[in-house]
């Protein structure tokens, strides 16, 4: 009768450990199955595993508190049995709940690092799609101010030319008016009037150099009478022409010469050819305008023609 009482006061204890065992496991599953939204099933499982965790140490526990059914010795180990089986149960179920949650855990992190990834794909993909947008806006900029830039200049080249033909319109119209037109047709000048340097004797260029291969025709710029044709020194093959209005032009460095002293000439019209005689480093027409027949007596030709209306 001692055993027995003692066996059901320990059976009454252990039960109430038990059943706040089953609380606590209850619980759990519950806040687990709330915050990692275990299924149905799992709660169902749980809850099924601690139904029989219970069970099992009651029935252990109410075999040993009948005296009939087993002798002292065998009532103490079933006791002891049941109860290590009924603590074996809860902790196969606390490591089934935790081993879950961890990986529920890990999934979790596992889709936040994926969606940490995504999102960094697409601002990356966003990054490059605004550097490509800036490339094209900055690449249709540059066409845009080259395209401007190119109708600009066409557009000064177009007034260059309008001025330039107005200015030849001009000259013509008083080159046919007064006669006179330019000694070498289409060349501009090189050497300019009174340049400096030690290819002449005054050290000072005297005319103007028109430059032109050797045979190109050579015309008087006004009309006049023929003073001197011939060997000129340093000039080379010359022509000097006096005009009427009292000035005199020379036409040096000829090849060929096709005109007589005394002789009448036009404005315009062809007395010789380019060439390269005298003091000469290349074929050009050397022309002067003056204010005698001879050397020394020069005057600006550029601005004489110009008085003409010849532009050179």
């Amino acid at each position: 009768m001692a055993f027995t009482r003692t066996t059901a006061q320990l059976a009454e204890k252990l039960t109430e450990k038990l059943t706040g065992l089953t609380d606590n496991l209850t619980g759990l599953t519950e806040n687990l199955t709330e915050k990692h939204h275990l299924s149905s099933r799992s709660v169902r499982t749980r809850a099924g595993l601690v139904g029989a965790a219970a069970l099992a140490v009651t029935g252990v526990v109410g075999a040993a508190a009948t005296p009939a059914i087993a002798a002292p010795d065998g009532d103490s180990r079933t006791y002891a049995l049941g109860f290590v089986q009924a603590m074996a149960v809860g902790d196969t179920i606390a490591d089934d709940v935790r081993a879950q949650a961890q990986a529920q855990q890990r999934a979790a992190d596992a889709a936040k690092k994926v969606a940490a990834e995504q999102a960094a794909a697409e601002r990356a993909d966003a990054a490059e799609q605004a550097a490509k947008q800036r490339a094209a806006a900055a690449e249709k900029a540059a066409k845009e101010r080259a395209a401007a830039k190119a109708a600009e200049e066409r557009e000064a080249a177009r007034k260059e030319r309008a001025v330039a033909a107005e200015r030849a319109e001009r000259s013509a119209e008083r080159r046919a008016a007064s006669g006179y037109t330019d000694p070498v047709a289409g060349v501009d000048t090189t050497t300019t009037y009174k340049q400096a340097g030690a290819s002449w004797s005054s050290g000072k260029h005297s005319g103007i150099d028109f430059p032109a291969n050797t045979g190109t025709a050579v015309r008087s710029v006004g009309p006049g009478t023929v003073v001197t044709v011939g060997w000129g020194g340093a000039y080379g093959n010359q022509i000097v022409i006096r005009h009427a209005d009292g000035k005199y032009t020379q036409y040096a460095h000829l090849s060929a010469t096709n005109v007589s002293p005394g002789q009448k000439v036009g404005g315009g019209q062809r007395i010789g050819a380019v060439g390269s005689t005298g003091n000469s480093t290349g074929p050009h027409l050397h022309f002067e305008a003056r204010n005698g027949a001879y050397y020394g007596s020069d005057i600006n030709p550029i601005t004489y023609l110009a008085a003409k209306g010849v532009d050179v």
